[in-house]
């Protein structure tokens, strides 16, 4: 699995810690940016990251601004994109097992660094479960048009 990731400068911190850990385990990853601390605008990785994942370039993806919210919105606006953000391991695990989401985001000012490692670890070690869900997955991409 190939995993994408991305972040504006209220991110960057974090997405630097969790591609140490992608490292440190052999997790094959994307850098969408950004690459520094420099303030920057978040739907401009939000969307970056998303079409990588659309267009099939990296399996899932991981994306974090200050507080997740702005960028998780950004990236829910590309067609085809199930973007969750979570700031706990159960809502991560049911994000992938009952929503299928291929974008998680995290708060890079609201979660600290280890609970986004486990948090990582839930959402990226859970899979669709299908089933009565991917009917309910299936009417979100009905609204997409």
């Amino acid at each position: 699995m190939k995993i994408g990731i991305g972040s504006d400068h209220g991110g960057f911190e974090l997405k630097e810690y969790i591609k140490e850990y992608f490292e440190k385990h052999k997790i094959s990853y994307i850098d969408y940016g950004t690459n520094s601390a420099d303030s920057v605008d978040y739907p401009d990785y939000g969307k970056k990251v998303s079409e990588a994942v659309v267009a099939k370039e990296v399996d899932r993806a991981i994306v974090i601004c200050g507080t997740g919210i702005g960028i998780s919105i950004a990236c829910n606006k590309v067609k085809g994109i199930r973007c969750a953000l979570c700031s706990d391991t159960y809502s991560a695990r049911m994000s992938r097992e009952h929503n299928d989401a291929n974008i998680l985001a995290l708060g890079g000012r609201v979660v600290g660094k280890d609970l986004a490692i486990e948090i990582v670890k839930s959402w990226m070690g859970a899979q669709f479960e299908g089933g009565r869900h991917e009917r309910r997955v299936n009417k979100i991409g009905e609204i997409e048009g």
